[in-house]
């Protein structure tokens, strides 16, 4: 009896040997694919400096569409469709112009409008200017002391936090809210200092959500820049009477026809199950979006690529899905949400790329226990490659709405130190991106994928 129990030990411990020597093997493949054979970075090339930013309803965005989609069929894949999804369209207009009165003195200030934000009037506005720091100080004040008035919300990101997405997450609801509360107390307009961690000169837009107050409510709003929101606070401590100026002419039209971009290769065991990557395909418009996302769809392209140039067939079927207006609205997320549940698709897994092309750290993981536990037992793997953070939490805004019966979510997480220096501002451009972490970033994505295909999901 003992020796049956030795022995029995003793093949398991090879078997599990074999395997883990099996995937090594796979992985130093998949990352010599991507450092030695990869289209990632000239795809990012063409995107951002051919085609350039691609905000929803854009041009830019109709031909990132069908470039991607052209690019997903030089590979061979079982299948390459577009997914129509009707999107928001709002235009920027004329190049936004804000300065500080004081007595005969401009002080100019370089602002931008937040995304899906009302015009000013054609002249512009000028009024006072009242500074908060929060939500809660800003409705603590009351509509006696706000209404007339431009409210200036100038809480900066914490630095105390390493993980800079939290501290991002902790004032970006100035941005996202800022206007609707403002609105609703009889504010005119409001200056939003911009979530970037640098001081520098460069104003960084985003969404802002009027929610359902009435029209009339609806307020202006602009991000100003870090350095211009360090000035603005010590002229208003200087003079607290002076009147800011602000004039954007930007406008929203009604909704365009627009498209996820989906590349598909089957499934050799299990064709019903679907195993998806992917990124947002749009953009804010001040850049070239080559960090925001430009780089998560082409790491999620070329994770197809890798397989194909290792000759790997994956058991499940792997999808590749570009997702179009995760920027100001989420509706690629939710459509492919909707058909998926139209068609009865099985979902095992999902993967999403969008913090940036910087050099891989790890992942984030939405899991139960036993999967969380899965896979963060493949951290010795993933070692070699200096990917040492499994943790749980947030995987991503575009697979967010996909819901299966059992379904693993991840979301890449690479360094992200310098990521909000370049967030939704005109400096996201392709010289910002690194090859070489881009195509280590694939290569990370791809191996998670490989892993999880091979070893399925704990139900």
């Amino acid at each position: 009896m003992k020796k049956s129990i030795v022995l029995a030990a003793l093949l398991f411990s090879g078997i599990t040997a074999f395997a883990q020597t099996k995937d090594e093997q796979t992985l130093k493949e998949i990352y010599k694919s991507s450092l030695t054979n990869a289209k990632c970075y000239p795809w990012l090339d063409h995107l951002s400096n051919t085609i350039g930013s691609r905000l929803s309803g854009s041009i830019g965005a109709e031909k990132a569409v069908l470039y991607a989609k052209a690019q997903l069929e030089t590979l061979g894949l079982d299948k390459v469709y577009l997914q129509e999804v009707m999107v928001p369209k709002w235009v920027r207009g004329e190049k936004e112009i804000g300065y500080l009165q004081v007595g005969k003195q401009k002080i100019n200030f370089p602002i931008c409008a937040l995304g899906g934000s009302v015009a000013t009037p054609k002249k512009g506005l000028q009024a006072p200017i009242l500074e908060v720091n929060s939500l809660e100080e800003l409705a603590a004040l009351g509509e006696t002391k706000v209404k007339g008035k431009i409210v200036f919300f100038n809480r900066p990101m914490n630095p105390e936090f390493i993980e800079t997405f939290k501290a991002y997450g902790s004032c970006v609801d100035q941005r996202s809210s800022g206007a609707r509360e403002a609105g609703k107390l009889g504010a005119l307009a409001v200056i939003v200092r911009s979530m970037n961690l640098r001081l520098d000169d460069l104003p960084h837009t985003g969404a802002t959500n009027y929610g359902e107050i009435a029209k009339e409510q609806r307020i202006p709003a602009a991000a100003i820049s870090t350095n211009g929101a360090e000035i603005l606070s010590k002229s208003l401590k200087q003079n607290p009477n002076a009147a800011f100026y602000f004039k954007q002419s930007c406008e929203t039209f009604a909704d365009v026809l627009s498209y996820n971009v989906v590349g598909e290769m089957t499934g050799s065991e299990h064709p019903e199950r679907i195993m998806v990557v992917g990124g947002h395909l749009d953009s804010w418009d001040l850049g070239d979006g080559s960090h925001d996302d430009g780089a998560g769809c082409v790491q999620s392209m070329e994770v197809l690529n890798i397989f194909k140039n290792i000759g790997y067939k994956p058991k499940n079927t792997l999808r590749v899905v570009l997702f179009m207006n995760e920027e100001n609205g989420v509706r690629g997320g939710k459509e492919y949400e909707k058909q998926s549940n139209k068609n009865n698709e099985n979902h095992i897994f999902a993967l999403e790329s969008d913090s940036g092309g910087f050099s891989p750290r790890g992942f984030s993981i939405e899991a139960d226990e036993a999967n969380f536990n899965k896979i963060s037992s493949w951290a010795t793997l993933f070692e070699p490659y200096l990917i040492h953070k499994f943790v749980k939490g947030h995987s991503g805004v575009d697979i967010g709405p996909l819901q299966s019966n059992h379904i693993v979510k991840v979301g890449l997480q690479p360094d992200s130190q310098r990521y909000f220096d370049y967030h939704h501002a005109a400096n996201d451009t392709f010289d910002a991106v690194n090859k070489r972490e881009l195509e280590l970033g694939a290569a990370a994505m791809a191996s998670l994928l490989y892993l999880m295909d091979q070893n399925g999901i704990v139900k």
